[in-house]
Order: structure tokens, then sequence, then C-alpha cells
């Protein structure tokens, strides 16, 4: 069951997995809008969900706080905490009967620190690690499997398309195929993933030193922005 936005994007890789054998459905919709998330739950009434994977969670307003727009930075909270909660609420619950499953949430190192033009999208992603361990405690002896995937910088198209500068010294690129796969090797040992080559970056965000922390991360991500 692939779900996305765009329909041509979400035909073309609906194609592609089919040409591997494999039986796909698709639901085309914005998972912030009003109803989506009965319009996902009737598409999968009469199949068992196994894998519920949420990585639909882009900063879609990035702006500085108070020169952004409320309803924007509401959608954001929607797509990053209200949505992955709701999907996580319906097939959980199904998960931990057959006490067999796996949920993986997609997380960020954005969530370790404050950064300009993150305020909202960097507390959700805080959100969601939090959210991903608390899931983890409380469904282990259910034998449902909970990971937080922490990314850094990913080639992804949505980021392309954005225009990042993926040039900057110094900074880890990671491939999209490479972070999937990773985190699907290691959805039985979370509760927490860091996508391999950002350790260093994750754990310099533990620094007791806030101030300093936060501008090495304004610096980063002024660099990404001004590509």
């Amino acid at each position: 069951m692939l779900i996305a936005r765009k329909r041509d994007q979400l035909a073309a890789t609906a194609a592609e997995c089919r040409a591997h054998g494999v039986q796909v459905r698709t639901l085309a919709t914005d998972l912030t809008e009003p109803g989506a998330i009965g319009r996902v739950v009737d598409a999968t009434a009469d199949i068992e969900v196994g894998l519920l994977i949420h990585n639909a969670g882009a900063n879609s307003h990035s702006r500085p706080f108070l020169d952004g727009d409320l309803t924007a930075f509401q959608r954001v909270i929607d797509l990053n905490v209200a949505v992955p909660m709701a999907l996580v609420h319906h097939f959980g619950q199904s998960m931990r009967d057959r006490r067999r499953g796996g949920i993986l949430l997609a997380g960020s190192l954005s969530g370790n620190h404050g950064a300009m033009r993150q305020s909202v999208y960097g507390g959700a992603k805080a959100f969601v690690q939090i959210f991903a361990e608390s899931l983890w405690v409380e469904l282990r002896e259910h034998g449902v499997d909970v990971l937080a995937l922490v990314l850094g910088a990913t080639r992804t198209p949505a980021m392309a398309r954005a225009g990042l500068n993926f040039d900057v010294p110094g900074l880890v690129v990671s491939e999209p195929e490479e972070v999937a796969r990773e985190g699907l090797a290691h959805l039985p040992h979370g509760p927490v993933r860091i996508v391999s080559g950002h350790e260093v970056q994750a754990a310099s965000a533990a620094d007791a030193d806030r101030a300093k922390v936060v501008l090495e991360a304004h610096d980063r991500v002024r660099q990404l922005l001004n590509g």
C-alpha cells in the first residue's frame, strides 16, 4: 500500500514495484487534509498491514517563526505528529493483537537541536524520537518492532527540488536507497538508529553547551539553504 500526494510519482513508484512482481495498491491523498486518515483506514480494511512506515515528514514551511504562517506551521505539526499518532494508533492495535509487526518512523537530526527556520519542524522531529522510544517500550513484549530512523542530509528528489547545497565542505549526504536498506535492517534493533555517517553530528548535539550546539547547527543550515 503506497500513499503519496502526487499522483504521477505515486503511479511511477507503483509501476516499479509491480515490475518486481509485487502486488500494489495506491492512495493519492494529502495526509494533512481532513478525512485523510479515514481514507487510509478504508483502503486497507481488507488487508493485514504488517509493517507501517511513516516517512512523509518534510519541513513544508521553512520560515523564521515570527515571519511564518501559523496555518502552514500547523500542517508541519499535523504531518509529523498528528498523522503518525493516528496511523500508529490504528494499525498498532492489530499488530499488538497478532503479536507481530513493525513500525518505522522517519526522524531527523533536526530534532536534536534548534536551528534557523526549523523551530516547528525540529520540535516535531524531537517528538517523533521520544514517541518511538516510548512505543518501543510499550510494544516490545508484544512482538512488535519499533524504530525511529534518524536521517541527516539525504539526496531525496524533494531535497533536490528545494535547491539545497549538498556541496557544503564536510557535509555527509546519504542516498535514499541506502537509508531505506539500513532502516529495514535495523528495525528489530530499536528504538533509535542514526543513519550511518551521521553519528558524529548526532553525538555533538548532546553537548551540554547548548549555545555552541545551536550556533553550529545554525551555520550548517545556513550553508545548506544558501546553496
